[in-house]
């Protein structure tokens, strides 16, 4: 049996799976877990690499990590780190974003150039950050990496090139997926230099070898991961539901949206994936979990004790303030209340239908840009309540799949570890990957509950 490993190195934890190569069967599996924050210095993420690696690479021939996407690590001529990693979720350079889109020409001129309009979470606005509040810190950085890239390149004992590929480094913001090319232009408009940056490299190729001789693979970004490892092809929608919540789809060319809704990424086969994220998915649940004191099952059965509508509440679940729309310093809020509906069952499915409300609207701007759902793929920790998936069908105008759970970044990771050892071609296709039966939730759309989200955004946060 030949064993590649998958590792998903994510904002909350790092996990890795090691998986038969011929068939993608599960071998064995660890995890480990990040510290807390906006920003984290990348050695925490060695240090549980480390660990979770720990005597579990027995017989491991190849290996590619896919990783949190945008985080910033800025590196000085040493190699060390200037600064702690500023990671997606840190909204300080939310200004910066609209200064770049005004210095550039506008929304269009960003989609033309890298296909996304910039907003806090790329990395091309946290240069900028870096740039006017931490000139020193700017000044001393002379390579810039991705997350994924930091690891594969530590993995690989630091070469003088570091690699990363086409689906990772298109959430930059200085990356063009409709031509492959970096454009030093925009990283010199943001950081006022051009700091050396890794290659771009072909999907599947062999990008180094650890000490002990493991094959590396280029990895790619979570979103690329979990596309490659659920086996996502055109017409299939992905809803992620992890610490943000995402809608990304395959396509075969590439998205310009000069709304500012839908990035324009690639994926990690040489497609393109158009993506949608918010910032605010499963943490809303366990959120309102805790306030009412229940278990996720306990939860579950709370919402399912609700009628569709919530009694007429509705929850904006802007938590942490939003990423799509682009409201960083938004907070959630409740809209609706009244003496009969402010009940435990109304709350917790006002909590899913709200989760869901940013996600269905990420839909009809993938819809927007070309893409055409055939089903809806739910995944994420979030996606096995049962509750979950049964609100979705009232959400979403085609049917709800809810494959078996699995860690799909670290398996999308694995898949393309694989695929490095074939030396070319496509990745394989894995017939023992997941065991288990999904299960279909068909669509009950209820447009009630999205016109009461509409409303309520409308009026606090304008159209």
């Amino acid at each position: 049996m030949t064993l590649v490993g998958g590792i998903d190195s994510s904002t909350q934890s790092v996990k890795i799976v090691v998986r038969d190569a011929e068939t993608g069967a599960l071998v064995r599996e660890a995890r480990a877990p990040h510290p807390d924050g906006t920003e984290v210095h990348p050695q925490h993420w060695v240090d549980a690499l480390d660990a979770v690696t720990s005597g579990i690479l027995d017989g491991v021939e190849a290996m590619s990590i896919a990783g949190q996407q945008h985080g910033m690590v800025a590196l000085d001529e040493a190699g060390e780190v200037v600064r702690p990693a500023l990671l997606w979720n840190d909204t300080r350079s939310a200004p910066d974003a609209l200064d770049l889109i005004d210095e550039l020409g506008g929304p269009q001129a960003w989609a033309d150039a890298v296909g996304s309009v910039p907003v806090a979470a790329f990395t091309v606005t946290k240069a900028r950050w870096m740039a006017r509040v931490e000139p020193e810190n700017a000044a001393r950085t002379s390579r810039m990496m991705l997350p994924h890239d930091y690891l594969t390149w530590t993995l690989a004992g630091r070469p003088d090139v570091a690699a990363t590929d086409r689906g990772e480094v298109s959430g930059t913001g200085y990356w063009s997926p409709a031509t492959g090319e970096y454009r030093d232009d925009l990283l010199r408009l943001a950081l006022g230099s051009v700091p050396a940056v890794p290659r771009v490299a072909a999907p599947g190729e062999e990008v180094g070898r650890t000490a002990t001789g493991i094959a590396l693979g280029p990895g790619t970004g979570d979103n690329m991961g979990a596309a490659l490892g659920i086996g996502a092809i055109p017409g299939d929608v992905v809803v992620s539901l992890g610490t943000s919540g995402t809608a990304f789809a395959v396509s075969t060319t590439p998205a310009r949206d000069a709304s500012g809704f839908v990035a324009g990424f690639a994926d990690a086969t040489g497609h393109f994936l158009p993506l949608v994220c918010t910032l605010n998915a499963a943490r809303v649940l366990t959120a309102m979990a805790e306030l009412l004191g229940v278990d996720f099952d306990e939860f579950a059965e709370l919402a399912l004790a609700a009628e569709p509508g919530s009694g007429g509440l509705t929850l904006l679940p802007y938590l942490d303030g939003e990423r799509t729309p682009n409201l960083p310093d938004a907070r959630g809020s409740m809209h609706g209340i009244t003496r009969s509906n402010l009940t435990r069952p109304n709350l917790a499915r006002a909590a899913i239908e709200g989760m869901f409300g940013g996600l269905a609207d990420a839909v009809d701007a993938l819809v927007a840009v070309g893409v055409q759902p055939r089903r809806i793929l739910l995944v994420g920790g979030a996606a096995a309540n049962p509750a979950v998936g049964a609100v979705a069908a009232t959400m979403f105008p085609a049917p709800i799949v809810v494959p078996p759970p699995g860690e799909y970044v670290a398996d999308g990771a694995a898949r393309q570890a694989a695929w490095v050892l074939t030396g070319g071609g496509e990745p394989p296709t894995w017939s023992q990957a997941r065991p288990g039966e999904s299960v279909t939730f068909e669509p009950d759309p209820r447009p009630a509950i999205r016109e009461a989200y509409e409303l309520a955004r409308v009026a606090l946060h304008g159209g």
